[in-house]
């Protein structure tokens, strides 16, 4: 149990002292980053289910791949 308590103590006393936190407007471009980040691959993604077809059987959404395909097959 002494082990325990030691790791605790420890562990408190390194996020307390040694760690360095980022300011609020560090997390706050960080975020701004990730999400630009995020919305900017969802975009790239969705091209490529757009171009390459993501469900055949669907008759709204069926890619241009899949219309090539209709047009030689």
């Amino acid at each position: 149990m002494e082990k325990v308590k030691l790791y605790v103590m420890e562990s408190y006393n390194e996020l307390m002292h040694k760690v360095t936190w980022p300011t609020w407007e560090n997390l706050q471009s960080s975020t701004v980053l990730v999400i630009i980040a995020s919305i900017i691959f969802s975009l790239i993604i969705f091209v490529m289910d757009f171009i390459f077809g993501a469900n055949p059987e669907n008759n709204v959404f069926q890619g241009i791949l899949y219309f090539i395909y209709e047009m030689f097959g």
